[in-house]
């Protein structure tokens, strides 16, 4: 994909934020861990079984970005470990976010 928006670990579009982000999934815990190439890596204590890391995903991003999972959506990726992500009105940026930035 040679979208030009891909090169940053977010975006605003309006008031959603596209979130990029490498998932690593099985770890002992969930959270931020830097950067990995132009994404945001995301750590999650999930399996890449049935949906559960992208259900866990949703839930963590949620939760970092005040919102409720409503307002989470992966819009690109479900069955990859590069996801992007479209969280409606964040109330927050996450420093590891922000310090990731744009």
């Amino acid at each position: 994909m040679n979208d030009p928006d891909d090169a940053a670990p977010y975006r605003w579009r309006g008031d959603a934020l596209v979130l990029h982000c490498r998932v690593q999934t099985n770890a002992r815990h969930d959270g931020f861990a830097g950067l990995r190439g132009a994404r945001l890596k995301l750590c999650l204590a999930a399996p890449p079984v049935e949906g559960k890391a992208n259900a866990r995903a949703i839930a963590f991003l949620a939760k970092a970005f005040r919102v409720p999972r409503s307002r989470v959506q992966l819009v690109r990726g479900a069955g990859s470990s590069d996801k992007v992500f479209v969280i409606s009105a964040p109330a927050v940026m996450p420093d590891a976010v922000a310090a990731a930035g744009c």
